[in-house]
C-alpha cells in the first residue's frame, strides 16, 4: 500500500499572544519564554497570513483568556482559520470560543503529579478529561501530548493515549520536551531518544487508523535529526518543519509526500 507523509512548513500561520509577553502560570518547561515570539492582536489586522495559532500566557487557574477577545477575534477572522490554544476553560467559555474556532489545540496530560510540578495547578488528569469532553461537543479538537513534560522523563504519555482512546480522538499530535533556557527545567535533558520511538511506535500501533502528527516543539541538532528520520519509520502522518535528512528518507522509501504551508492542525 502506498504511503504517504505530510510535511508542513506554516509559514502561512501566524502565532499570536493574547497577553503579549506576560503569564501568570510561569510553567517549569516555558516560563513565558515563547511568548517573546509572538505577534500582539493587533498585529492581525495588516497582515497577509491565511491561518493564526492564538495563545497566549496562563492566568493562574490554567486557562489562556481568549474569551476576553472574542468580539476582536470574530472582527479580524475574516475567512481566515483560527487555531486555538485555550488551556482549562470552562463550558460557558467553550461556547464562546467554538463561534470563531476552526479548531482547538488542547495540551493533554495523564498525570496528577506532572501537572501540579510543571503548571503549578492544583487541578488532576479529570479536570483535563472533562475539559477535553466539553470541547469535543462543540469544535474540532486537536489533542497534543508532550512527551516528557515532567523534567524529560515519560510519565503519563502512555496513560494519555489510552484515555483519548476511550474518550475519542480525530487525530493526535505529539511534540517533545526541550530544556528552554530560564526555565526551571533548563538544566534538564530532553527524554532519552530510545523511550521517544518506543512510545511513538506503540502509539501508532494502537491507533492505526489515526492520524498522528510530530508537531514543531522538539530539541534541535542531532537529535532532532534523527528523530525525525525515526518518525518516517515509524508511520507519522505529518511532520511539520521536517528535518532535510528526514525528507531524504522518505523519497528513499518511495513515500508520497505532501507539502503544506499551515499549522499541522489546520
Amino acid at each position: 500500500m502506498e504511503r504517504i507523509i505530510c510535511f508542513t512548513y506554516p509559514k502561512n500561520t501566524k502565532s499570536i499572544s493574547v497577553t503579549e509577553n506576560r503569564c501568570e502560570q510561569n510553567c517549569a518547561h516555558c516560563g513565558g519564554h515563547y511568548l517573546k515570539y509572538m505577534l500582539p492582536i493587533s498585529a492581525m489586522q495588516e497582515s497577509n497570513a491565511t491561518s493564526f495559532l492564538i495563545s497566549g500566557g496562563c492566568k493562574a487557574d490554567g486557562t489562556v483568556p481568549i474569551g476576553q477577545h472574542i468580539s476582536e477575534l470574530r472582527a479580524l477572522k475574516r475567512g481566515r482559520l483560527y487555531n486555538l490554544h485555550v488551556g482549562l476553560i470552562d463550558k460557558a467559555e467553550i461556547v464562546e470560543i467554538a463561534e470563531i474556532a476552526d479548531c482547538i489545540s488542547f495540551d493533554f496530560v495523564g498525570d496528577d503529579e506532572t501537572i501540579r510540578e510543571v503548571f503549578g495547578i492544583e487541578r488532576t488528569v479529570s479536570d483535563y478529561i472533562h475539559c477535553y469532553k466539553e470541547l469535543r461537543q462543540k469544535v474540532k479538537v486537536m489533542p497534543h501530548i508532550c512527551i516528557g513534560l515532567h523534567a524529560g522523563e515519560i510519565r503519563g504519555e502512555y496513560q494519555a493515549v489510552e484515555l483519548l482512546q476511550e474518550l475519542g480522538m480525530d487525530a493526535l499530535t505529539f511534540i517533545i520536551f526541550t530544556p528552554t533556557r530560564g526555565t526551571r527545567y533548563a538544566d534538564c535533558l530532553p527524554p532519552k531518544m530510545e523511550e521517544v520511538v518506543k512510545l511513538l511506535t506503540w502509539a501508532r500501533q494502537v491507533c492505526p487508523s489515526i492520524p498522528i502528527h510530530l508537531g514543531c516543539m522538539r530539541p534541535g541538532g542531532h537529535y532532532r535529526s534523527e528523530i525525525d528520520q525515526w518518525a518516517v519509520k515509524i508511520g507519522m502522518d505529518t511532520i511539520v518543519n521536517p528535518t532535510p535528512k528526514a525528507v531524504a528518507l522518505a523519497k528513499k522509501l518511495g513515500m508520497s509526500i505532501l507539502w503544506t504551508e499551515e499549522c499541522c492542525v489546520l
